[in-house]
């Protein structure tokens, strides 16, 4: 799923990046973002469509398609803020944006499902805090659920509510053993004959996370929600489902 190549390709404007420099074809025959039909230019720099009447910024557009194609190719903040020479809380406020919008989506698609195959809990510890016992409560634990060949996740209450009466009262022994036996139960390289969809998803999820540094608690709902929306959609899939959030037609 991560391509970092240097040359994005976006569709409706043309934009393309060759080696970190951006050259755009916003010319007058730029189409409609929204239905594809032609437009003209207005005096203040906008475009108007000819048939559905709507306007829209082409340096908005292209900025926000540009960051839509690095979020879709895996790159962080960061990087695509490099990569296409845009401010940093530029990109992290669109970013912000696509992660809102496809919890819903998936929350939309996951209402409309037809069946439930299987379901399974998960506790995440980042790997670093996997050796002091106090940290097991620091995980993040939710239902993985199989539901017609797609992952949707639930998060489960926040462990760390527990961790200062679990400590005060000398319990984090006892609660870390049991703890230890679900991690080996659930230990997701020994698993050959449990390697179904929830479990895949698991490994990919472990291996996806990492790359954000410092998640905060209240933020990592969104970060497990891009995981599940890029291990369920192709990346083709995914520019097409962004695309039509961002620029809904009518």
């Amino acid at each position: 799923m991560n391509n970092h190549s240097d040359k994005i390709i976006v569709s409706f404007c043309k934009i393309e990046i060759k080696r970190g420099k951006t050259y755009t074809f916003l010319g007058l025959r730029m189409r409609c973002i929204y239905c594809k039909s032609q437009t003209y230019l207005l005096k203040n720099g906008y475009r108007k469509c000819k048939i559905c009447k709507r306007k829209f910024s082409p340096k908005k557009v292209e900025r926000e398609y540009l960051i839509i194609e690095c979020f879709y190719r895996d790159l962080t903040i960061l990087e695509c803020s490099k990569k296409i020479k845009i401010h940093y809380t530029a990109v992290k406020r669109i970013y912000e944006q696509i992660r809102k919008k496809i919890a819903l989506l998936l929350e939309e698609d996951y209402q409309n499902r037809k069946d439930i195959l299987e379901f399974d809990e998960y506790i995440y510890l980042e790997k670093s805090k996997r050796r002091d016992k106090k940290n097991i409560f620091d995980g993040y634990n939710f239902l993985t659920f199989d539901y017609g060949g797609k992952i949707y996740n639930l998060m489960m209450p926040d462990l760390s509510r527990y961790k200062s009466s679990f400590v005060a009262d000398g319990l984090e022994e006892i609660y870390y053993k049991e703890f230890e036996k679900f991690l080996k139960i659930h230990r997701i390289s020994k698993l050959s004959s449990r390697y179904n969809l929830i479990t895949k998803f698991w490994k990919y999820f472990e291996s996806f996370i990492p790359k954000f540094k410092g998640i905060n608690r209240e933020n990592f709902f969104y970060y497990l929600k891009e995981a599940e929306f890029k291990f369920n959609y192709t990346q083709k899939e995914q520019k097409e489902i962004l695309e039509k959030l961002f620029f809904p037609r009518k």
